[in-house]
């Protein structure tokens, strides 16, 4: 099959991860191997990048640079929350073949991979031969039919080690802590705090999913009983759990709740959830000693706390793209497939199969309404790496010898 001689450009879209910057130097160092990607581009802020032509070059970017930038947390080409309307990709579609560019990669969530399809789709219209491939991003490992995404694992070694040393916080001052984490309508980052738990009284004790309806009620029962027996409680909370009528449980707890450009109840790097909760809390409980965190960004680019597993596949990602695009001269999402235990390969799907919804965590992984099962860690263990341990004094008691 004779290949197409051009351009390539790449950009990266929506929340950066601890490993965006791997898929990113995967594609450029693998298309440095075929002479037919004449130049390799990089735009600069996501969308908006592409659409205004901020375009950097990056075949000239030493090999050594990218290197020290895969290792870098955040986007490297900066990014962007704009979701493009069919005129925005009419335009980006433009943008390229006006610059020569037959190969077109994207890094991002759904967003991302919605843009690839409707600029494809431009191009095949146009009768214009351009490679199209999404390169799949994004902590709440929510995209449809891969088995996981880059990006989750360093973030959900990032929740498992802020709550093992929360956990251990926590039995030194016991009380109640409550820690917000990101996750709109999937869970999986939430569940992760799972792995801070070693001893059987470990928190977090209870964890709270999207998947399952949050009643104020049998939260504050589970604390209640949770301090009953260990005279303290951990609590996880995902920052987009929904009361029964399937509405955000801010909505319902604060007074008024700000919107995101999406028009959805902004939830991510607001306080008022955790704050709202201690209340509830503190009020009905009787109990003083209750806090919260909104880990907010700080989980999503955590510089020092990267998954060798999460890094490595990310970049390997961003190979195949390159190679799906080049020799087999196809369209589409990569997508990650799990055999074995443990070990993966790659594989191309069409672009319409990632951009239809969002994946939530299986019933299986999910026990009662505030905890997650076995299944759940034998899934998400080999995506977060080595983790590391903590211990307790074991020592005998020393016997009393005063008497009241």
């Amino acid at each position: 099959m004779e290949k197409i001689t051009g351009k390539a450009v790449i950009a990266q879209g929506g929340g950066p991860t601890a490993v965006i910057n791997q898929s990113l130097v995967g594609a450029v160092l693998q298309a440095r191997r075929y002479p037919h990607i004449t130049n390799f581009y990089g735009a600069l802020g996501g969308v908006r990048g592409l659409m205004e032509e901020n375009f950097v070059d990056l075949t000239q970017v030493s090999t050594h640079n990218l290197e020290m930038v895969a290792g870098t947390p955040g986007a490297g080409l900066l990014s962007s929350r704009d979701k493009p309307t069919a005129t925005d990709c009419t335009r980006i579609f433009e943008v390229l073949k006006r610059h020569g560019i037959r190969y077109f990669f994207f890094i991002g969530g759904n967003d991302s991979a919605e843009t690839c399809r409707i600029v494809n789709e431009n191009a095949e219209a146009a009768g214009y031969e351009l490679r199209v491939i999404h390169i799949p991003k994004t902590i709440d490992n929510d995209l449809l039919v891969t088995d996981h995404c880059p990006g989750f694992g360093s973030a959900a070694k990032f929740v498992a080690q802020a709550f093992a040393g929360v956990n251990m916080d926590n039995r030194s001052l016991p009380g109640v802590y409550i820690g917000i984490v990101m996750g709109r309508h999937a869970g999986f980052l939430t569940a992760a705090s799972v792995f801070a738990k070693r001893y059987d009284d470990d928190g977090p004790h209870l964890i709270y999913l999207p998947e399952r309806p949050f009643s104020t009620d049998g939260f504050l029962s589970e604390v209640d009983e949770t301090m009953t027996r260990y005279g303290r409680c951990v609590v996880a909370v995902s920052e987009g759990i929904v009361g029964e009528d399937g509405n955000p449980i801010i909505a319902s707890l604060v007074d008024q709740v700000e919107q995101d450009s999406h028009g959805n109840v902004q939830l991510s790097g607001l306080t008022s959830l955790g704050a709202a909760l201690v209340q509830l809390t503190k009020a009905d409980l009787d109990i003083k000693r209750v806090r919260s965190d909104t880990f907010g960004y700080l989980q999503r680019s955590f510089l020092g706390c990267v998954s060798s597993t999460d890094a490595q596949e990310a970049r390997e990602v961003g190979e195949w793209a390159l190679q799906f695009a080049t020799w087999n001269n196809v369209d589409g999402s990569v997508v990650i497939e799990r055999v074995g235990d443990y070990a993966v390969k790659y594989s191309l799907v069409d672009l319409k199969d990632v951009t239809g919804g969002t994946k939530e965590m299986a019933d299986e992984f999910i026990e009662g309404r505030s905890m997650v099962t076995t299944a759940f860690k034998n899934y998400a263990r080999p995506l977060l790496g080595h983790l590391p341990q903590n211990e307790r004094i074991h020592a005998p008691e020393v016997r009393k010898i005063m008497k009241d």
